[in-house]
């Protein structure tokens, strides 16, 4: 007996099933799905801080404020009180607005171990967040990341890749606001604990 019927199972079971009308058949979304695009909004939050890090950087390193950058500057700010964005507390809250966003990325992908993939799709984001995990923190050079990467290669080939994670301007104003306030809370907290050693160490002399 001939096996071509087996050529249309894998893209059925991978595709939305249909019943017999044609009609789409309800199904529970596959929670490593879910796992990776919420893995997806983390990233995508601490990419944005990321960047707002480094401009308040590159601002800070121009301040007017310091003689030996801006001496020779034939271009000086005249108000150096206009320029508030490129204050150091906005850069130390930033930076901590990041990395309170590469901890929430970071937790989700300490999760994946703890959550079952329930299609070929769901073991694709998995192993997509593992890889995507090594382009942060590691050499993806070294064993078994490349073994890791040309499984996944092998996989899209046969499945497909992942549906594109569409991230809405509030989700996202969302995120970078909460990550902020959190750093906000966190820089001042800080300072009031260096102010009242400083005042300690005052007091003591």
């Amino acid at each position: 007996m001939a096996d071509s019927d087996n050529t249309t199972t894998l893209p059925f079971v991978i595709g939305q099933q249909r019943d017999a009308l044609g009609s789409p058949i309800p199904q529970t979304r596959d929670s490593a799905l879910s796992l990776w695009s919420e893995w997806q909004h983390a990233r995508h939050a601490s990419l944005l801080l990321c960047r707002v890090q480094q401009r308040l950087e590159c601002q800070i390193m121009i301040n007017p404020g310091i003689q030996g950058l801006t001496a020779d500057s034939p271009t000086g700010v005249q108000d150096q009180t206009s320029c508030t964005f490129g204050d150091p507390r906005d850069y130390a809250v930033a930076r901590e607005a990041e990395v309170f966003a590469m901890t929430e990325a970071l937790k989700l992908q300490d999760s994946i171990p703890e959550v079952a993939a329930t299609s070929l799709g769901g073991v694709i984001a998995k192993l997509e967040m593992i890889v995507g995990a090594d382009r942060d923190i590691g050499d993806p050079t070294d064993f078994p990341w490349p073994h890791i990467a040309s499984a996944l290669r092998d996989l899209r080939a046969i499945a497909g890749g992942l549906p594109v994670d569409r991230r809405s301007r509030e989700r996202t104003r969302s995120d970078v606001a909460k990550h902020w306030e959190s750093a906000v809370k966190l820089v001042a907290a800080l300072e009031e604990e260096g102010a009242a050693e400083h005042h300690g160490g005052v007091a003591g002399l």
